[in-house]
């Protein structure tokens, strides 16, 4: 007979371990399947963010900043270093240690919970009476029934028509968090939040690194006076990034890849580099699940199509994260797997999308939170701005960056903050504090008021408050 649980959960990322979680903490018989693998076969949850995302580029990134600061800024300082060096299997191997560790955190957490853990590949196999049942296809096959579905299988890179992933040369994600010796020459299609940090983590090392984009604007998504600032910054420090292309043929040798490309001008160029990273985007992922079965309806997308409470058209089914409509953000997925746990036992659970906060990791890093100026353009909305420098702050100068500014955006009326938007140190830190205040709907004076420690680079935020008001002490 299938083992019966109460809530199943399919996926075992950010969505889906956290949604298991909270399930079982609101007094739940829980299951969770996952099929992904370490190097060894072993289990691995935690999903694309902790295992070729978030947490190992953000390992990457510290280790090629360490070296960057060594390199060009420690002596500044007064501190001389000789003969330094990188060892990139050891950073990648510290990276793969850090990965590992927040896969062995997820295993404790679910025992901890109660969770019953399933190492495999989960499917529908049809309705059954007061629930469903899901097969999973691990070490061993198996069948397990749950009253409740929650659907959590994230999302996978999405390839170039004529380019698939090979992940020797032509890379996504994954490959790209797995190359073993710095390249010469670096090629990356698409300027988003992967292909930043990407480009980031190999022109520190010394690697020539060029981005192509096919969209006219830098980060178009992003406040455009912060995205102008993070630009001239990126161009500063050598990351060549050309903007509007349009892409052609890409062809691989032994040498490498040659990808073919008209500028913005509309000139015939061709690009050849050792390997090629693609980070245009992801794709909702329903691979294998078997949705047929159930019937279990997709959008023109492939996501699945769920209601503002993430129900999905089939009693019982609830989806969350990158498999669904919103930002693919992993704190996203978080939000809506707690949700939904607590809407499952008749809580009202809610995610407020207008106060989910972005963040690209790079240095400058950039962090926003709330609408831009170009967005309350369009929407015909009154508004004030209010931006600080880090130049005329005295912990950034303290910490010898200085480069960027907060931008503070409020109602002309009410003076209610709509937005708020920073590059510069410890941006993705300082875009907390705002989210807060957003979410209590608090007013740019309130912010203002509140006192704030000195020296911290905190009072940037506070200066943009006032500046709001047009009544900055510091600048």
């Amino acid at each position: 007979m299938s083992k019966q649980f109460d809530v199943i959960v399919i996926g075992g990322g950010p969505g889906g371990y956290i949604a298991a979680i909270r399930a079982a903490q609101l007094g739940k018989n829980v299951a969770c399947v996952d099929e992904w693998k370490n190097a060894n076969g072993g289990p691995a949850p935690g999903g694309t963010c902790t295992n070729v995302g978030c947490i190992p580029s953000k390992a990457l990134l510290q280790s090629s900043e360490h070296y960057e600061q060594a390199s060009h800024h420690f002596a500044d300082h007064g501190i001389t270093v000789k003969g330094l060096s990188m060892d990139v299997a050891k950073m990648v191997a510290r990276k793969d240690t850090v990965v590992k560790q927040n896969n062995d955190g997820i295993l404790y957490l679910f025992k901890k919970n109660k969770v019953s853990f399933f190492h495999g590949r989960a499917s529908f196999v049809k309705a059954t009476d007061g629930g469903y049942e899901i097969k999973v296809a691990g070490a061993a096959e198996e069948s397990i029934v749950g009253q409740q579905i929650i659907i959590a299988t994230g999302s996978n890179a999405r390839a170039l028509p004529g380019a698939p992933f090979d992940e020797q040369l032509i890379l996504s994600n994954d490959g790209a968090l797995r190359i073993e010796t710095a390249p010469k020459k670096l090629g990356l299609i698409g300027s988003g939040v992967i292909g930043l940090e990407m480009g980031s983590v190999w022109r520190r090392l010394g690697t020539d690194v060029t981005i192509l984009e096919g969209l006219p604007d830098f980060l178009g998504a992003v406040d455009q006076q912060i995205a102008k600032e993070a630009k001239k910054a990126f161009d500063k420090q050598g990351l060549k990034i050309e903007l509007g292309v349009t892409v052609g043929e890409i062809k691989t040798s032994k040498k490498g890849v040659n990808i073919a490309y008209t500028s913005a001008k509309g000139e015939a160029k061709t690009l050849d580099v050792d390997k090629l990273i693609i980070s245009i985007g992801r794709v909702p992922n329903t691979i294998g699940l078997n949705v047929e079965a159930v019937g279990l309806k997709l959008d023109e997308r492939g996501a699945i199509v769920v209601d503002g409470d993430c129900k999905t058209n089939l009693p019982g089914v609830w989806a969350v994260g990158d498999v669904v409509r919103g930002p693919m953000l992993a704190h996203k997925a978080e939000e809506e797997g707690v949700a939904v746990a607590e809407r499952i036992v008749g809580q009202h659970g809610h995610v407020n999308f207008n106060t989910i906060p972005w963040v690209i990791y790079t240095s400058p890093e950039i962090a926003w939170v709330g609408r831009t100026e170009q967005q309350l353009k369009a929407d015909g909305v009154a508004y004030k701005a209010g931006t600080f420098p880090f130049l005329a702050n005295g912990r950034a100068r303290a910490l010898g960056d200085t480069t960027g500014m907060v931008k503070m955006l409020a109602d002309a009326k009410t003076d209610e903050i709509l937005g708020v938007h920073i590059v510069g140190p410890m941006a993705s830190e300082l875009i907390a504090e705002c989210v807060v205040a957003m979410e209590f709907r608090a007013s740019a004076e309130d912010i203002a008021r509140i006192c704030h420690a000195h020296p911290s680079l905190s009072e940037s935020t506070k200066e943009a408050a006032l500046a709001v008001d047009k009544r900055t002490l510091n600048f």
